[in-house]
């Protein structure tokens, strides 16, 4: 079925939000059903399996029993919420040895049981959504000492709700993954992008000169002369003003008035001191 199809990175073989999820699946129910409904914890489509006996009520891939997947990806990802029942999900291989493996996983399984053909293993599952991975080529090796081809076909049973089922060539983080195959997906970023304002370069700072005009603003009479914009490289040339008025500016010796003469006193003797008293 995808042995013929491209094989790297993500291989999705179920997604509840699809047109049609079921679209290569086969269903059976007795005392159950299969329904896609609406899940509060992730407000996503998600795909319901439910039914009063674990073995009768199931989903099936590929929907004919003659066909075989093909997959040649070595890792199985479940994305699927525990309804605090019985659940279990089968996978059939085929090793390098050309035998036909199955796996049976469950939550009501206590041990391990391995037999020639078929494995039987617990499952432990958190409350709400899980991510079930699974290492098929580890657990061929582990359990049958040989080495894992390819996966034949795969079988869900009641009771479950499943959001995505996919084949993966390795383990990827929660950051590598992209935002459909993530539970509660990428969290919006709600800052805005600051807006980058380019600044404009610098111009050549003005001579003392040209400041001093500039205090005193330029008078009614006169006009500004246009200037044209010099390079920062080129000297710059300012008009030399022209020379003021000499006036004549009294000398300080002139103007200041004269110091009154101060008189030495006279050196104190025994005659002054004796008329002082």
């Amino acid at each position: 079925m995808y042995r013929s199809a491209y094989q790297k990175g993500f291989l999705t073989v179920l997604y509840s939000v699809g047109s049609s999820p079921l679209n290569n699946w086969s269903s059976y129910t007795k005392n159950g059903y299969i329904k896609r409904i609406y899940d509060e914890d992730i407000k996503s489509l998600v795909l319901e399996i439910m039914g009063s006996n674990v073995s009768t009520t199931f989903i099936h891939c590929p929907s004919e029993c003659k066909e075989q997947l093909g997959i040649k990806l070595p890792f199985l990802v479940l994305l699927i919420k525990n309804m605090h029942k019985y659940f279990c999900f089968e996978v059939k291989i085929q090793d390098d040895q050309r035998f036909m493996r199955r796996f049976r996983v469950s939550n009501f399984q206590s041990k391990t049981s391995v037999k020639p053909f078929c494995t039987a293993m617990p499952m432990g599952m958190s409350p709400g959504w899980n991510q079930i991975q699974f290492n098929l080529a580890d657990f061929t090796r582990r359990a049958y000492g040989s080495n894992y081809l390819e996966t034949v076909s795969l079988q869900l049973h009641a009771n479950v709700r499943i959001r995505r089922i996919y084949f993966a060539d390795k383990l990827y983080t929660e950051a590598e993954l992209p935002n459909d195959y993530r539970l509660m997906g990428k969290p919006k970023d709600l800052k805005k992008p600051e807006k980058q304002f380019k600044v404009q370069a610098t111009a050549r700072p003005p001579s003392p000169l040209n400041t001093a005009r500039g205090e005193a603003g330029p008078s009614k009479d006169t006009e500004p002369e246009a200037t044209e914009p010099m390079s920062e490289g080129e000297p710059v040339l300012q008009k030399s003003p022209s020379p003021p008025v000499p006036q004549k500016v009294p000398s300080p010796a002139a103007s200041a008035p004269p110091e009154p003469a101060t008189e030495e006193p006279a050196p104190q003797t025994e005659a002054t001191e004796e008329a002082y008293y």
